[in-house]
Formats: structure tokens, sequence, C-alpha cells
């Protein structure tokens, strides 16, 4: 595995995006309304900044922000095969958020792992 992306939580994706265009000299490559989000991707030449942006306050991201305010939401790492991940995460005790695979954002599937058992970050797996 290797790292694909670090969440990050905010109240306005478009502003951080272009700020941290500026900053890094990146490039924002995906931009998207999913679950309950506005997302932006921003391509770092080695892995991705992923800017979630909550469009309520009764969404997944809204209540993050509500309750830890913006920052790090999760860190994510690429598998060949989420399946075999979940299974390997499973044995090592690791409680699962996902049980099973879904649909992630920029049609990738993704399953996360419970912050309690992973160091206090939620991790995501994330095959392309």
């Amino acid at each position: 595995m290797r790292l694909d992306h670090v969440g990050v939580a905010t109240q306005d994706a478009v502003s951080l995006a272009e700020q941290y265009v500026s900053l890094f000299d990146a490039d924002l490559v995906h931009e998207e309304a999913f679950q309950g989000m506005n997302v932006c991707f921003l391509d770092l030449g080695n892995a991705y900044l992923e800017l979630l942006e909550p469009t309520g306050e009764e969404t997944t991201i809204g209540r993050y922000l509500a309750e830890n305010g913006p920052g790090m939401h999760h860190v994510a790492f690429v598998t060949d095969d989420i399946e075999d991940a979940l299974a390997n995460a499973r044995a090592e005790g690791v409680s699962l958020v996902d049980e099973e695979p879904r649909a992630g954002a920029w049609g990738h599937t993704v399953a996360f792992l419970h912050p309690r058992d992973t160091g206090g970050v939620l991790v995501e797996y994330v095959e392309h």
C-alpha cells in the first residue's frame, strides 16, 4: 500500500483549494458533490489532498466540524485488493466502520477503519 490522500474537513473547500494551489503549487484535478459534501482533490505529485465541505450541518462532515472543527479528517491508503485489506484488518482485530467496501468519491471503492484501533486516526482504504 501507499499513501493515496489526506482528507481535510473545511467549511469552504473552494477557498481552501485556492489557497493550497498557491501554497503547494498543486493542481486542482477533481471536484464533485458527493454524499452531503462538496469535495475537491488537489494533486501534490506523490499524493492528493481531499478537501471535504459539508452541504449541511446534519451531514457526516457537518457533524464532524461541529464537534472537532476544521482540520485533518482521515488518511487514505490505496490498495489493489480492498477485500483482502479488510480481511487483514479484521484478522488484526481492527474494528471496521465499513464491513463491506462501498462507493467513494471520484468513482473509487472505499472502506474505513475505526480510529479507536488505528491510533486515533480514521483510516480509509481506497481501490481505484
